[in-house]
């Protein structure tokens, strides 16, 4: 069942993470995107195979509860330590998994391209990006910034995909 004024798709934003991923689900509503839910899933620093099977699980649960029509993942971008970026692609893998599993369709994007979409500058710091979401969608953001960049991904792709909507 849909709330009342949900107008388009649900989006679900993922922020990656083996510790701490972040998400967030959206819908464009009749007076501009709506927040849905979101939040941050701890995943602890036990084994890695325990904190991605962890991952897993809640990922499970969040597209059983929110039945998104489409994921939105932050993509490989170059990391200066090696094992920081294999470690986030690991967390990476398991969300796209869970969204293929769920046969949600998965649209990457970089951070620069989602830091312009939602601030209008690609190089733009996280306490703005936190500031242009927490004002997008009406709502006080926590200082998670897992949180608000997996919103700004929603965002972003509610963004990017609009002309593909209306010409359907």
């Amino acid at each position: 069942m849909r709330p009342q004024g949900e107008i388009g798709v649900r989006v679900l934003g993922l922020d990656p993470g083996t510790e701490r991923t972040g998400y967030g689900c959206v819908v464009m509503g009749a007076d501009g995107p709506v927040r849905l839910a979101s939040g941050v899933l701890r995943l602890g620093r036990g084994a890695l195979a325990e904190r991605l099977d962890r991952l897993h699980r809640e990922l499970v649960r969040l597209f059983t509860t929110y039945q998104p029509g489409e994921c939105a993942v932050e993509g490989v971008f170059h990391h200066r330590n090696v094992r920081s970026a294999l470690l986030l692609g690991h967390a990476r893998g398991v969300c796209l998994l869970a969204a293929a599993a769920h046969g949600v369709p998965v649209s990457e994007y970089a951070p620069a391209t989602v830091k312009r979409a939602i601030t209008g500058h690609g190089a733009a710091e996280k306490e703005r990006v936190a500031a242009m979401v927490g004002g997008l969608l009406r709502f006080e953001p926590e200082n998670e910034f897992d949180e608000t960049d997996a919103l700004a991904l929603a965002l972003c792709h509610l963004e990017a995909a609009r002309p593909l909507r209306l010409m359907e």
